[in-house]
């Protein structure tokens, strides 16, 4: 589905009029939707790659909505819009924590439902730009021989080269080497970009000061 790069909103409701209702609405904005009657029609769906948010219903006729929501809370999933005849405190609550974008009560009004759907998209596009920039990140880093692992830490940590180069025991012409590999592998534009790029890809800062023997 080409037009799934847009964005694309799963919708699932066991009232097949609320299903309908939906996809209309949508359509009007020009929208495209898949709709689905159970959890189980829905995790049996072949997801097309590209931005999605999930409008899901919490009262269904095989999983609960806040049960599936957590089943798929740590993969790639759409961002989560929740709809329900039967709102509580203590459910929404739980829905917001495992990372709702809203909950919305039946019968809510149309420009809260687009409003939300437009926040989930928009929120699950940068979450899948984030996803896919740290796996470049990490290939970057999968090209650093092991050697330059150990010199990046020192490097990023705010360590001199000739500091760097007495903590690993080796010249200060062979480090400015190694840092100067790391930099081309990892397509760092300066120092401070390594910073971000250490920090993102969660690069553990060396322990200790730099030494000064």
């Amino acid at each position: 589905m080409a037009s799934a790069q847009h964005g694309i909103v799963f919708v699932v409701d066991d009232d097949p009029r609320v299903r309908e209702s939906i996809a209309m609405l949508l359509a009007s904005f020009d929208i495209e939707s898949m709709t689905f009657g159970s959890a189980t029609e829905y995790l049996a769906y072949r997801k097309p790659d590209g931005p999605s948010c999930l409008v899901l219903d919490v009262q269904l006729p095989d999983i609960n909505g806040l049960d599936l929501q957590s089943r798929i809370a740590q993969d790639d999933h759409p961002h989560v819009v929740f709809i329900t005849g039967h709102g509580d405190i203590p459910s929404s609550v739980r829905a917001i924590r495992t990372g709702a974008v809203d909950f919305l009560t039946k019968p809510f009004r149309e420009a809260d439902l687009m409003r939300a759907v437009r926040t989930a998209l928009d929120e699950n596009r940068a979450a899948r730009q984030k996803r896919d920039e740290l796996a470049d990140l990490r290939q970057r880093l999968a090209q650093l021989t092991r050697r330059e692992r150990e010199v990046l830490p020192l490097v990023v940590s705010g360590f001199l080269n000739k500091q760097a180069a007495l903590e690993l025991g080796i010249s200060e012409v062979t480090l400015q080497i190694h840092r100067s590999s790391i930099m081309r592998k990892m397509h760092a534009a300066s120092l401070p970009d390594l910073v971000r790029m250490a920090a993102a890809l969660e690069v553990p800062l060396a322990d200790g000061r730099p030494s000064t023997r």
